[in-house]
């Protein structure tokens, strides 16, 4: 799985949450969406092999905010054999 945290411009209120919350949750792969209107940031956690993070910026712009950039990424593997 992998973890990135997104800058994200032109969220408001409740109601701009649930818009990126429900738009990103919809998509194959993603496993969680958290976001954080006060910092204006969006952490979301997904499988990389079935949708890309480009995707999940795509869907964000779709609904009218701007993705200005990264804060974090890291991936997380179990790495038992």
């Amino acid at each position: 799985m992998e973890q990135n945290s997104l800058l994200v411009k032109g969220m408001s209120c409740a109601h701009c949450v649930k818009s990126i919350q429900e738009s990103v949750g919809a998509l194959e792969g993603v496993q969680s969406v958290n976001v954080y209107l006060q910092d204006e940031k969006v952490d979301v956690e997904y499988n990389a092999q079935k949708v890309s993070l480009v995707k999940v910026k795509e869907v964000i712009e779709e609904q009218g905010y701007d993705v200005t950039g990264e804060l974090e990424s890291s991936s997380s593997s179990c790495g038992c054999n």
